[in-house]
């Protein structure tokens, strides 16, 4: 990734008569100097084509990255209001607004009127507060990982609820390590997913660059990783790392691969057939084109928000905060059902567990009319359940490889299964991984059901390799 890479493919993307030149530095790795090599480059080449810088603040130099593209030749950068500015986000748009008053870039925009904006937005922040990263300071290493800015607080978070978070330097070592190991890709969305994908894999089962190149063909590997070597994302730059992918679609049975761009091999698709299956489905009188949408690019994300729907109604009416986080005793909040109609909801009390039943009765008023409803403790099965783990000495002893929650179980009891046959499909926080069978035999007993959480090296299946008769 030289100048010369961007340089062509800044001529490739004029040639189709593009309009603007977006610059997506979407990890923050641009540094000053850099940006004034790249960008006057671009400039000197393309003097009437406009320019416009994407970056990150991670490591707390895209003030000095954004000036510095911008006296090169930049026509545009982006920024955030200072209330949402610094570490993962953008550089504060304050600061280059106040760095360039006087000169020949001056933006003419009034720092008091930059402040309102970022009063109001600090205001709303604080409503979603429940999702903060906890980041407190930037973060330099970005240069060694270059993880995208857009994924860094995602990972966080998704890292601490699979019980690494006491982990995360070493996630982001595995991150390196798995950028390597993919054949050093551009990262962003979707093919950084795959790559965060892979460093979780590697930390949660304690494997070394080394350990995942030998053991590749018996790996279960996250699907992500798997369909990134099918070529679902495309071919990336350079092509695949071989024999590495051979070995990755050796362990998931060898599905098949795409040669191009994986969309020129979709199927047409039929909306109107499809939007009226989807009403059949989920008992709809009428399917919007934005749902309709969304169920075409993520059929499941779209189910799951439609059982919500249909299970606890419109919750966008509820105020943010109460939606995110729960109500303490005495909390209060003012819910508009519809045109006039205010209802005001006050929580008075949470009973205790009636274990005959598993819920608790939770006590509330609305507009002053006391009431109660028992609530399910869906947490509580979980939190006695102590499973078996896999026996590393028996290889039909098939364990969990990832923390995560069964989505699927995909054999039976009896069932004779080859290597590579997927056997359960267990997701978490949007990672979704196949175990699959790590030689052949007879499926003896399935030790989870679909809903079951489990953690890593739980047993899950075991596998009799006593031949058939």
């Amino acid at each position: 990734y030289n100048l010369d890479y961007y340089l062509e493919l800044a001529r490739a993307l004029a040639a189709r008569d593009i309009h603007v030149l977006a610059i997506k530095d979407m990890a923050g790795l641009l540094k000053p100097r850099a940006a004034t090599t790249l960008i006057s480059a671009l400039r000197q080449e393309f003097p009437h084509l406009p320019i416009h810088v994407h970056t990150h603040d991670t490591a707390g130099t895209g003030v000095a990255s954004m000036l510095a593209a911008a006296h090169a030749g930049a026509d545009a950068v982006d920024v955030a209001v200072d209330s949402m500015s610094g570490l993962t986000s953008q550089p504060s748009m304050g600061a280059i607004v106040a760095a360039l008053q006087g000169t020949e870039l001056d933006t003419k925009i009034e720092l008091s009127d930059v402040a309102i904006l970022s009063d109001y937005w600090e205001s709303a922040r604080m409503s979603y507060a429940a999702f903060e990263s906890g980041q407190k300071s930037g973060s330099s290493d970005v240069y060694i990982h270059e993880m995208p800015g857009g994924q860094y607080t995602n990972l966080l978070f998704q890292a601490t609820q699979m019980g690494l978070a006491d982990r995360w330097p070493q996630v982001k070592k595995a991150y390196a390590d798995a950028n390597q190991l993919l054949g050093d890709i551009v990262k962003v969305t979707p093919s950084s997913k795959t790559c965060g994908d892979l460093a979780q894999f590697m930390v949660t089962n304690n494997l070394s660059v080394d350990d995942v190149r030998r053991d590749a063909a018996h790996l279960n590997f996250p699907q992500s990783v798997i369909e990134f070597f099918q070529g679902s994302l495309g071919i990336p730059k350079g092509g695949f790392p071989e024999p590495f992918r051979q070995d990755v679609l050796k362990s998931a049975n060898n599905p098949p691969t795409f040669q191009g761009r994986p969309g020129a091999e979709l199927p047409p698709i039929d909306f109107e057939q499809l939007r009226l299956e989807l009403q059949a489905k989920h008992n709809l009188t009428h399917l919007p084109d934005t749902d309709l949408m969304s169920a075409v690019m993520y059929p499941k994300v779209y189910d799951e928000f439609v059982q919500h729907v249909q299970e606890y109604g419109d919750v966008s009416i509820l105020p943010t905060r109460a939606f995110i986080e729960p109500l303490e005793p005495h909390d209060e909040i003012d819910v508009t059902i519809e045109r006039g109609k205010h209802l005001i909801f006050k929580l008075t009390g949470v009973g205790g567990l009636d274990a005959a039943t598993a819920t608790h009765e939770v006590f509330f008023e609305v507009n002053g009319v006391p009431r109660s409803v028992h609530v399910k403790d869906t947490h509580l099965a979980e939190k006695h359940i102590i499973r078996p783990k896999a026996d590393p000495h028996n290889i039909g002893s098939v364990g969990a490889s990832m923390p995560g929650s069964v989505v699927d179980v995909a054999v039976h009891v009896g069932q004779r299964v080859e290597p590579g046959e997927p056997l359960i499909v267990l997701s978490a926080m949007k990672l979704e991984t196949v175990i699959s069978a790590p030689c052949a035999g007879a499926v003896q007993s399935i030790h989870v059901h679909v809903g079951d959480n489990v953690d890593p090296n739980d047993l899950v299946v075991t596998i009799d390799e006593t031949p058939d008769d």
